[in-house]
């Protein structure tokens, strides 16, 4: 994703532009809503990422947020909801696009957002200063990814976050070699529209289902959806790039990568049928990799992301001690917060049931960040109950935990101090690790 000659460079921008002026994306019906979709608004709430970057829980009241290449706004409701108190800007560089961003606004009744038909380049003429910047599905388009990421970082304040992503180009391999198929046909000359589609889909229709190219890009979607082809077979400027290539655009950009966005599922471990009995090679080598080559190797192993989406922000941010190695010190100043996104009646009642009735509670059913289910003892579930109204020190989640359970079920001695601390500190260790809850010390 080098630079190119400025009139090139122009002229795929302009290409892009008509494209999204007359196929609008995404193609979600106004009326429809992220609400309740407590994965999706996981994802977007500022309090994620910036506790994976700073070890620290920030509200986001009076937060400033960037959706840069909004769409038609979906992901901009998205932000809206997912981050209660925040002003949200949107940017694209289509304007019918802006225009369907704001009926859908107008349409859920959101006022605390505001529009610009721009370029990310021209980011800085707009003098706001963002905590949060959201490039979903953006930067692959532009004719250099660099200068996009630089826009972004001149106007990112000092501990803010950017996510973005980039086409994976080891996951859609078929789908460049079906563009440069549309290419070599003549189909991508201009902005790819009804008979560009039809053609295609002429072309797809004609060929024996064994081929290749369309046993491996083609399915019964594409018949109808002409959104699909767009976003896939004709979509112009696309670029795919693989992990290596993600971090030199962010070194270049002078960005710090942060964290994967769905970092749970990029663990190479994971891929293992035995992680502790591994082949000697790779019992050695694995633990001696740096983060980027651990999620090069999985890509290299399992290209199943369409997006390597991830988070990053500003060099030089002050190292984080893992609460995995925290002291006992730290475990004892430590302060307890649960996830706003896990903070609603349906928790609530579900927490409370599971405890009356003594069975387990399935808190992956609230948020599902892992592929497994996610099960709590119910005596252990205590814990979550008072951090449901607001952050409690480690000490008092002790204290809780000593009074229910007085007495150890085993010896039948009194609980010691020692005892009920290692308890609550394995199980909100191993909730932070999931994404549950966030831990901070001082």
């Amino acid at each position: 994703m080098t630079a190119q000659a400025p009139a090139h460079k122009a002229e795929l921008l302009e290409k892009i532009r008509q494209q999204f002026d007359s196929a609008p994306y995404p193609r979600v019906p106004v009326e429809d809503s992220p609400e309740g979709n407590a994965n999706l608004l996981y994802l977007h709430n500022l309090t994620t990422p910036y506790y994976l970057r700073h070890q620290k829980f920030t509200d986001t009241k009076g937060k400033v947020i960037l959706d840069a290449g909004c769409g038609t706004g979906y992901k901009l409701l998205t932000l809206v909801l997912a981050n209660p108190g925040a002003k949200v800007v949107g940017i694209d560089l289509s304007e019918e696009s802006i225009h369907f961003a704001e009926k859908r606004m107008q349409y859920h009744g959101i006022d605390n957002v505001e529009f610009h038909v721009s370029l990310l380049e021209d980011l800085p003429k707009l003098g706001i200063e963002f905590d949060y910047i959201n490039c979903d599905d953006v930067l692959y388009l532009l004719p250099d990814a660099v200068t996009g990421l630089q826009a972004m970082k001149s106007v990112l304040k000092a501990d803010g976050i950017i996510r973005v992503n980039l086409h994976s180009s080891l996951q859609r391999e078929w789908y460049y070699r079906a563009q440069k198929l549309c290419k070599f046909m003549g189909l991508m000359d201009s902005n790819p529209e009804a008979l560009q589609i039809g053609a295609l889909r002429d072309i797809m229709k004609a060929l024996k289902d064994s081929v290749l190219l369309k046993s491996k890009t083609w399915n019964p979607i594409n018949e109808e959806n002409d959104g699909s082809i767009l976003a896939n077979h004709l979509l112009v400027g696309d670029k795919g790039s693989t992990i290596p290539e993600f971090f030199s655009l962010l070194n270049a950009a002078g960005l710090e990568f942060v964290s994967m966005v769905d970092w749970q599922r990029w663990d190479v471990m994971d891929l293992f049928k035995e992680p502790d009995d591994l082949p000697a090679f790779l019992a050695l080598s694995i633990p001696d990799l740096s983060e980027e080559e651990k999620l090069h190797l999985f890509e290299l192993f399992h290209p199943v992301h369409r997006l390597l989406d991830l988070w990053c922000g500003h060099r030089n941010q002050k190292k984080l001690t893992p609460v995995s190695e925290w002291s006992d010190a730290n475990w004892q100043n430590a302060s307890v917060y649960l996830h706003p996104m896990l903070k609603t009646s349906n928790f609530r009642e579900e927490l409370i049931e599971c405890i009356t009735q003594m069975r387990p509670f399935a808190i992956s059913q609230h948020l599902s960040l892992m592929s497994n289910v996610v099960t709590i003892d119910s005596t252990m579930t205590l814990c979550l109950v008072p951090l449901l109204e607001k952050p409690q020190s480690m000490i008092s989640l002790i204290e809780l935990w000593k009074q229910v359970r007085p007495i150890d079920p085993i010896t039948l001695q009194g609980i010691e101090d020692k005892q009920a601390f290692y308890l609550v500190k394995q199980l909100l260790l191993r909730l932070e690790g999931l994404g549950y809850v966030m831990l901070e010390t001082f």
